[in-house]
């Protein structure tokens, strides 16, 4: 994996065009990460063309990608479906045990279509990662993250919403309420997926238990309304205002201190170096001319001083009065005045620190929020040296690196530093995310299968890896598969990205979600990074406030949506398979 630039991807600088400051107009990266986001459009038009050979005609040119990862779904699902039949013990109907595999990995596999593209759709669209490269780093981290501290155990009774402890419910009927409600979520999140927009998994499947719960409850009698904590549910409408608000107010600071006291610095500099780089053009050509109109013998005389003057340079105890000709003199002058610019020294004083100050973020996040069910029984200080060592280590690393860059062009310095720090920053986002919102996610899932094991309603049940494997085998095939929407939408739609600005919107965002989590806010992950995103777009005054429209009207109808596709789902499965 490289962190540089992509495949087919030139950097000019990290903000497009010739400037480090302002939005890019270049259209170099711009379209080249919308071919590659277009690509699949573009083979679909050529499949359609007479004549096409077979080899264009079959699932075009990315074919074997969409092989792979299509054989790596039904596999998973074929593998799936024979484990859990061996782990119900034959005592669970297998029709239902079929359906609730395909509704649980459907589930999954829009998961990785909307909420693991709206993850990295900014790495993506920064021309950090190609999809390719964002599809291995989430399969790695995110599955990861599922697996290593998803937490062994899910609540079953208690969503936080809907509470079904006191509701003398039949252990199939709560099994057909959780199938009901990732019915709802998966659907719901598909619609989403495909009109590009980016919302929130967990409200989804919040809505899918309330309509299924609340519609059960009534048919049988077992309860009704009265099983929802509505109040919570103002809770949600809060997080809907807060989370992007949040978001775009940490990603707005952050943003607009790199951009001050990095990007302005740079284009400044950077357009000094020009106006150096044209005078030593200059100085070339005048002594040429001059260097021309002197005799064989003076020509001589002279290029022997330049000799002589070339080889005292570079000796370590070097003195300015050595130099016998014009040229160099003049040359040593003009290289003066290039060393007193100092071009890289914000990116050698600052950004060692913004890394530092982010991997404490990222750690924490990482030590309170990713890693808390591994229960590594380190107590608050503990925690807190651990995160000074990283961040130590990650300053020191950084700064040699910004050091070593020193003889590059500045903007390709700046977009390496931000490329890499980006790459960190989104990996882990992605490493938090699937130990936590895929795991939540996973529950239901787990929950069913308890159900269809002991023939018994339990408070808890326990997750099986063989379900987060198989979970995360459909996910990274939905990113896979129909996760280009929301990526071109997270990526470019409403701002244009690059690598800095990336890597303020993937902080600020890691720091909201952290400090939301100490403090016990409401917030989504999801809307916090779209409103980091337009924090972004605010600091350059390039925000698509007309996107955001529907993508604020999705969030709306999130809970509503999936409530009422698990409302209705809950009566045909209990009617088909009770």
């Amino acid at each position: 994996m490289s962190a540089g630039v992509p495949d087919g991807m030139t950097p000019r600088s990290p903000q497009g065009g010739g400037s480090l400051a302002e939005p890019p107009t270049n259209p170099d990266i711009v379209a080249a990460v919308a071919h590659e986001l277009n690509e699949a459009d573009a083979r679909s038009e050529e499949e359609d063309t007479p004549g096409a050979s077979p080899s264009a005609r079959f699932l075009g040119r990315d074919r074997n990608w969409h092989l792979v990862f299509g054989t790596i779904l039904v596999v998973a699902v074929i593998w799936f479906v024979a484990w859990a039949v061996g782990y119900v013990n034959d005592t669970g109907d297998h029709l239902i045990l079929l359906v609730t595999a395909a509704v649980g990995l459907f589930m999954a596999f829009n998961i990785g279509g909307n909420d693991v593209a709206n993850s990295f759709g900014t790495s993506v669209g920064a021309g950090t990662l190609s999809m390719k490269q964002a599809l291995i780093v989430a399969a790695v981290f995110e599955v990861s993250g599922a697996v290593l501290a998803g937490g062994d155990v899910t609540d079953t009774v208690r969503s936080g919403i809907v509470d079904l402890s006191h509701a003398a419910l039949a252990p199939m009927d709560f099994a057909f309420i959780m199938m009901a409600a990732l019915l709802g979520a998966a659907l719901w999140l598909l619609i989403a997926t495909r009109m590009g927009w980016p919302v929130s998994t967990t409200h989804a499947i919040i809505g899918g238990i309330v309509g299924a719960a609340v519609t059960l409850g009534l048919v049988t009698g077992t309860g009704g309304f009265e099983m929802v904590q509505w109040g919570q549910i103002g809770t949600i409408a809060i997080s809907w205002v807060l989370s992007p608000c949040l978001g775009a107010a940490a990603s707005w600071i952050v943003f607009s201190q790199i951009k001050k006291h990095i990007l302005i610095y740079g284009e400044e500099a950077d357009a000094r170096m020009r106006a150096i780089h044209a005078e030593r053009i200059a100085h070339r050509d005048r002594h040429r001319a001059s260097f021309e109109r002197l005799t064989e013998l003076q020509q001589l005389a002279y290029t022997n001083k330049m000799t002589r003057d070339a080889a005292a340079l570079v000796m370590p105890d070097f003195e300015e009065d050595e130099l016998e000709s014009d040229y160099f003199k003049e040359l040593l002058r003009i290289e003066r005045k290039a060393d007193k610019i100092q071009s890289h020294k914000a990116l050698e004083k600052w950004v060692p620190l913004l890394a530092a100050g982010g991997s404490m973020v990222i750690s924490a996040m990482l030590l309170f929020k990713g890693l808390k069910n591994l229960e590594l029984g380190l107590d608050m200080f503990q925690n807190l040296l651990v995160m000074g060592m990283i961040a130590a280590v990650v300053w020191f690393s950084i700064f040699i690196f910004a050091r070593s860059m020193k003889k590059k062009a500045l903007s390709k310095a700046t977009f390496t530093l931000f490329s890499w720090m980006q790459v960190f920053t989104a990996s882990a986002f992605a490493f938090s995310h699937g130990s936590n919102d895929i795991a939540n996610a996973v529950g239901p899932f787990a929950a069913i299968i308890d159900v269809l094991r002991t023939q018994s309603l339990a408070s808890a049940a326990v997750v099986p890896s063989a379900i987060t494997l198989a979970c995360g085998a459909a996910l990274v095939s939905g990113l896979w598969f129909i996760g280009r929407n929301v990526i071109r939408t997270v990526g470019s739609g409403l701002t244009e990205m690059h690598p800095a600005s990336g890597f303020a919107a993937e902080l600020a965002a890691a720091a909201v979600v952290m400090g939301a989590s100490i403090l016990g806010l409401p917030v989504s992950s999801t809307h916090i990074l779209i409103g980091a995103i337009l924090g972004v777009g605010m600091v350059n005054k390039s925000a698509n406030w007309r996107l955001m429209k529907p993508i604020g009207l999705a969030w709306i109808i999130t809970l509503p949506a999936s409530a009422s596709i698990g409302s209705v789902g809950v009566l045909l499965l209990r009617t088909l398979l009770g």
